[in-house]
């Protein structure tokens, strides 16, 4: 076979090479089974209460996709992006004292699809200045580094002594 004829068959075996290699990369991408994804969700989701309770925003805040698209909806409207959701707690909760100890409960998992999930539950401050609990839902998305809140709508709901 001469050199000419040799070319574009090793040109076409890389090209399928590579063609195939992105192929598995991604489907073992997003290949985990349902209760891996949820478990890893769940984890995130104790890494955040663990962080809360150790006063520490920033670890609170690893469970968010790091992006300027990145939303958060709540009684105080809707932050954009992931310095203003940080920012936006650091106000809210600027000490230990306002952030007390919070519990997360009652929560399930719904994925939408194999890249992203829809997470429901409850959660409950418990602060010397006065408990506060409320409704959440997340929009979880994986991402390369892993599945990360894309958007968070966090709802007080009062109790009937309030």
């Amino acid at each position: 076979m001469s050199k000419k004829a040799v070319l574009p068959l090793l040109l076409t075996a890389a090209f399928l090479g590579m063609f195939l290699s992105h192929d598995a990369r991604s489907k073992e991408q997003t290949s985990a089974s349902p209760e891996h994804d949820r478990a890893a969700i769940l984890k995130i989701i104790g890494e955040q209460q663990s962080s809360w309770n150790n006063g520490d925003v920033t670890s609170f805040m690893r469970g968010y996709w790091n992006s300027p698209e990145l939303t958060f909806a709540g009684s105080g409207g809707i932050a954009r992006g992931w310095e203003s959701v940080r920012a936006r707690y650091k106000r809210e909760y600027p000490d230990q004292a306002a952030m007390g100890q919070v519990n997360f409960s009652d929560v399930e998992v719904r994925f939408l699809g194999p890249d992203a999930a829809l997470v429901l539950g409850q959660w409950h401050l418990h602060r010397g200045s006065g408990d506060i609990g409320g409704v959440f839902s997340l929009v979880f998305q994986r991402m390369p580094e892993g599945w990360r809140i894309v958007h968070d709508h966090t709802s007080l709901v009062k109790t009937k002594a309030e």
